[in-house]
């Protein structure tokens, strides 16, 4: 791969040369390596090595995107692209991302661990997750144990004068196991995810845990049908943040097809909720110091005391809603930028889980779930679960083959959290408990 700013700068000169008003190179690298054990045995090491570059070219407010592995095929790209964009169809909201926006200086985010482990420590990393599970009694299969490190360095530059490098990388660390057999065989898993090597959990640790997971979904129960208190564990609630996500993207957004598309300034959850996007957390899964169009990004209030305050916005959705971007494009080298969330979180809740679970006499707490069920045109929402049954604040005994049913809009205002909040993964959220679902069962 050649020198980074160099070839960007040579590049966005070319495509004027050629006839574009504006442009825009991304360029990335990548080093991967992963490691794979099952049963006790080494089964596969891996190591891939990537580079590769986009362009997207204006002409007036037509563009075009064109993406290569070839950097030597370069000029002869930047010219295709150009003669693509002038028969491009007009689109008056993609843009560059105004000047006034763009980030400028430097920050270091702890987001880039230069210490790339050898394949000797990812292969004794993954053997120990194994190991630790596969020694816990009644564990009888194991699916793999893997260890993996992968490190990118991202350059973006704009034929307004903006060039900036980023590197980041990330390891993880997972296991998953069986127990019981016949009918009533079940799988589980634990991982780890970070962006140094040193703040993994530690492999026991991950390995048992997943044994203990699998184990106590043995001998499931069938539970019958009935509207219902749910509790989402935190390895699950998160991904009813992402469902609101995706209700605050922007292009869904201003296509009209989000069902919060006219929620703006409206209370849709508990006056004490509160929902934070914020980039800038130290080694943060999703922090970065600028977004994937360049502009300066910060922490950013979706939901205030209950009330939604804010879309996640890129340059073209920003314009298409007459609002400014938030800075919240993401995009990869061969397409455009989309809008998307970085360390997004919803805050701590004051009841701890124990004291959200006593109150409930019959419900069910979640540990998965599972299916395509989301219709975010509407809210209405349908997902196959997994889990415990609640019976009078405690912790019964496993269920499983069930349907969760309602709309997202009343799941939210019909939501507590509980105060136990950790910042794993790139979307986070304490436990979280909804009365009145309703659950399809036996």
């Amino acid at each position: 791969m050649p020198n980074t700013n160099d070839f960007a700068l040579k590049l966005l000169e070319k495509c004027k040369t050629y006839g574009a008003t504006a442009a825009e190179v991304m360029l990335g690298e990548s080093s991967d390596i992963s490691v794979t054990c099952r049963n006790g045995k080494l089964e596969e090491i891996q190591r891939a090595e990537s580079a590769g570059f986009g362009l997207r070219v204006f002409i007036g407010q037509r563009s075009a995107i064109i993406s290569s592995s070839k950097f030597s095929d370069a000029d002869k790209l930047a010219e295709r692209a150009v003669d693509m964009a002038k028969l491009a169809p007009v689109d008056e909201f993609a843009t560059l991302a105004p000047k006034n926006l763009l980030f400028k200086g430097e920050i270091d985010l702890e987001v880039f661990d230069d210490k790339e482990p050898s394949e000797k420590t990812l292969t004794e990393l993954a053997h120990k997750v194994e190991d630790s599970a596969l020694k816990e009694k009644g564990i009888t299969n194991s699916e793999g144990g893997d260890a993996s490190f992968v490190s990118y360095t991202n350059t973006l530059a704009t034929s307004d004068g903006f060039i900036k490098n980023h590197n980041s990388s990330r390891c993880s660390l997972s296991v998953r196991v069986l127990a019981g057999s016949g009918t009533d065989m079940q799988r589980d898993y634990d991982y780890s995810s970070a962006r140094y090597m040193a703040d993994l959990e530690d492999a026991e640790k991950i390995g048992k845990s997943a044994a203990e997971r699998v184990l106590k979904k043995l001998n499931p129960h069938k539970v019958s049908s009935g509207r219902f208190a749910v509790v989402y564990d935190p390895r699950v609630s998160r991904s009813l943040l992402s469902d609101f996500a995706t209700g605050i993207n922007g292009s869904s957004v201003a296509r009209g097809t989000s069902f919060l598309k006219n929620k703006m300034g409206e209370e849709l959850f508990a006056t004490s909720i509160n929902i934070i996007d914020d980039p800038h957390i130290k080694r943060g899964q999703a922090s970065k110091p600028f977004d994937g169009e360049g502009v300066k990004i910060s922490k950013l209030k979706l939901i205030e005391n209950g009330v939604l305050k804010s879309w996640l916005l890129d340059v073209r959705s920003a314009n298409q809603l007459k609002l400014t971007t938030n800075g919240r494009a993401s995009r990869g080298s061969a397409g455009p930028s989309s809008p998307s969330n970085t360390n997004l979180y919803m805050e701590n809740g004051k009841l701890t889980v124990a004291e959200i679970l006593k109150d409930i006499k019959s419900g069910f707490y979640v540990t998965e779930t599972f299916g395509m069920g989301i219709n975010y045109t509407n809210g209405d929402y349908s997902q196959g679960a997994s889990g415990f049954w609640v019976e009078n604040g405690e912790l019964a005994y496993p269920v499983s083959e069930v349907t969760l049913a309602g709309n997202l809009l009343d799941m939210f205002k019909n939501m507590t959290p509980a105060n136990d909040l950790e910042m794993k993964y790139s979307i986070n959220a304490p436990t979280l408990l909804i009365t009145g679902l309703t659950l399809a069962g036996k």
